[in-house]
């Protein structure tokens, strides 16, 4: 992959454990990273990287994963590991890793994202059935932000598209919250009696009420709550509770009565990891997930955990809202149908958006 092309995407924040990860090795070619890395069968006992290329509010959650499997790995393995983290809108993240930008495991937002690597002869096919859960170690939903004492009375769907209410939400073209935020906002009409017509006119007057769209989740946080753009943002469950704690009583949740279910699948991207021989690593980084300390560190982070004694014990930390999945909207059987019904080019989004 050219330097060029990491520079242009340097906002998406190619972190290392303890600070900025190396150009350098996230660009390796294949033979260098098999020296470095050992055999593919593991037989090297020297030190590994892994890289995770992930979607934009994940950052902190991984860190702390990353904090807690590094020792681990080595006290069972006798192998040091070091994991780089690469963050940014999800689609933008799935186009890095076609383009050549090394990923050990992709952790992305959408189930279409993590397929596109499939298509390209990335992942293995039923790449979803290498893990448990569908290879689905947590899952989130969408919320509201607002400004404290929620003055333009935002409670649910409906409200957003009141007059005078600005919205600050992704681009659903680049990033999974916006995407997922999109589907929420059609499912609260179709899913309630409406039509697809309804809900296409629903979706026009809530775009129309849309101040920014920003590539990536995390830079929609930073437009509502730290420049203070907006009067609600529709953001991942996850990224609201750390957004409302870091602006320490200056913004609230809302919980919608219905929203949709986020079920960010994860995946170990096989053809770079037998190029540079780290399957091993990378297989354990994922399994690890599943484990009770792990989904512990997910809960802490206001993921919810699938892990069914960790889930029922963290039950009460996170709200009741009826969720519903991608399939259960009328003429949407799975994510392939959604990416072509409502994002492709000249889809519904564009129809919707690009005519504003």
């Amino acid at each position: 992959m050219k330097r060029a092309t990491l520079v242009q995407f340097g906002l998406f924040g190619i972190l290392a454990i303890t600070g900025l990860a190396s150009m350098a090795i996230i660009g390796c070619d294949s033979a260098g990273d098999a020296a470095k890395n050992g055999s593919a069968n593991g037989a090297s006992k020297g030190p590994i990287t892994l890289v995770n290329v992930s979607y934009d509010p994940t950052r902190e959650l991984w860190r702390d994963i990353n904090a807690e499997f590094t020792p681990h790995y080595e006290k069972e393995n006798g192998q040091k590991v070091t994991i780089e983290q690469s963050h940014g809108g999800s689609a933008s993240q799935a186009r890095l890793i076609i383009d050549g930008l090394k990923a050990d495991v992709a952790t992305l937002s959408i189930w279409t994202d993590t397929d596109s690597l499939r298509k390209e002869g990335l992942l293995k096919e039923g790449w979803e059935n290498a893990l448990p859960n569908k290879s689905l170690p947590y899952t989130s939903t969408v919320v509201f932000v607002v400004r404290k004492g929620n003055p333009k009375g935002i409670h649910d769907w409906a409200d957003l598209v009141k007059d005078g209410v600005e919205i600050i939400t992704p681009n659903p073209k680049t990033s999974g919250n916006g995407r997922l935020s999109l589907l929420a906002a059609w499912g609260s009409v179709v899913l309630n009696g409406g039509s697809e017509a309804d809900a296409t006119e629903f979706l026009k007057k809530l775009y129309g009420n849309v101040k920014i769209l920003d590539t990536g989740a995390r830079g929609a946080t930073l437009t509502f709550a730290t420049k203070g753009q907006g009067d609600v943002h529709l953001a991942m469950e996850s990224e609201a509770y750390r957004e409302i704690e870091d602006a320490k009583g200056e913004l609230e949740m809302i919980t919608p009565a219905q929203s949709i279910l986020h079920e960010p699948q994860v995946a170990v991207v096989d053809q770079v990891v037998d190029q540079r021989g780290t399957r091993a690593a990378a297989e354990a980084y994922l399994k690890f997930v599943y484990t009770p300390a792990a989904q512990e560190i997910i809960a802490k982070h206001h993921y919810r955990p699938t892990d069914p004694s960790v889930a029922a014990k963290t039950a009460d930390q996170f709200a009741k809202i009826k969720l519903f999945r991608v399939s259960d909207l009328d003429r949407v059987p799975d994510w392939e149908a959604a990416q072509a019904k409502f994002f492709a080019d000249g889809a519904i989004f564009d129809s919707i958006y690009l005519k504003k």
